[in-house]
């Protein structure tokens, strides 16, 4: 396995760590504030450092042709604003079980994808890796009970999940195809700034003088992490992972999520840790090893035949 790989693989799993800290911030954030004002903060705060952080290190980017700002546009749709007005409804009127149940769906919808719009192939042990992160992330969720989900049944509201794990499938394949062109800090940065615009007009109607009066250090704070940690530095970190190993590998780490989100409402909620999460995370851990270890000795295999003449 390549150094370059190997800090691609840890830089995913911290977003998909930082990731989990996004509930708990969100959490604290809406106390005072609606959902959608917590989102619209939280991208115009990250779209004030990308954007000068874009014209310093890439003064000479590529400038966008019409077809490629229908691309960019199309990521701040699906990656932020839809995935996050999808998401504050599922989290305000499905039950916790399923919402959370968004971050399992994703991995696997988005290597489907990857593979039949991206041509990202796929093998029985990437597929087998991939399964064992999902199921250990599911296990968590569900607290060792994953029957629990054919009690719950079919509902309006699981329409809405849907388009949860939908649109930010979408927003990571197309963001493969605009990092063709543009650098993951580039893509990252345009998706902002559109999903910041397309989020205005809501935020606008949601937010009240009295709500940004009432909240206190501990929500600014909060909307400050999601905006810096969440949204400008993991987002880049994302793409560039996605932009390295694919998106059927990147999308594996998503499963740490559930894990990162139990351990920091342990430290900041007094939740508790139990057995459940720690055999939740083992299988997490080694879907993701096995994932990782398929496409290596994928990519090694050619090396070896071209060396033994076969």
């Amino acid at each position: 396995m390549s150094a370059k790989n190997i800090k691609t693989y840890i830089l995913l799993f911290l977003t998909a760590t930082i990731w989990g800290g996004a509930f708990v911030a969100g959490k604290i954030a809406t106390t005072t504030l609606h959902p959608v004002s917590v989102a619209f903060f939280r991208f115009f705060g990250a779209s004030l450092i990308l954007f000068p952080l874009l014209y310093w290190k890439e003064p000479n980017r590529p400038t966008p042709t019409r077809k490629d700002w229908i691309v960019l546009a199309l990521l701040g749709l699906t990656g932020v604003f839809l995935y996050n007005i999808f998401f504050f409804i599922a989290t305000k009127y499905a039950p916790i079980v399923k919402s959370s149940l968004v971050i399992a769906v994703n991995a696997p919808l988005i290597t489907l994808l990857s593979a039949l719009f991206l041509k990202e192939k796929l093998n029985g042990r990437s597929i087998f890796g991939m399964l064992l992160a999902v199921f250990g992330a599911v296990y968590i969720i569900t607290n060792g009970h994953p029957s629990v989900l054919i009690e719950i049944g079919v509902a309006p509201i699981d329409l809405v999940l849907a388009g949860a794990c939908l649109s930010w499938s979408t927003y990571s394949v197309i963001g493969k195809v605009a990092m063709k062109t543009y650098s993951p800090l580039a893509a990252t940065t345009y998706a902002t700034g559109f999903g910041t615009l397309f989020l205005a007009p809501f935020a606008l109607y949601y937010t009240s003088f009295t709500s940004v009066k009432m909240s206190g250090w501990d929500v600014w704070l909060s909307v400050l992490y999601v905006a810096v940690v969440v949204s400008a530095i993991s987002f880049v970190w994302w793409y560039n992972g996605i932009q390295k190993v694919g998106a059927s590998t990147a999308s594996v780490f998503i499963n740490v999520m559930p894990i990162s989100a139990t351990v920091m409402g342990t430290i900041f909620f007094n939740e508790h840790l139990t057995m459940t999460h720690i055999v939740g995370a083992a299988f997490v851990f080694s879907g993701i090893l096995f994932n990782i270890y398929s496409k290596q000795e994928k990519a090694m295999f050619p090396l070896i035949k071209k060396e033994a003449n076969i």
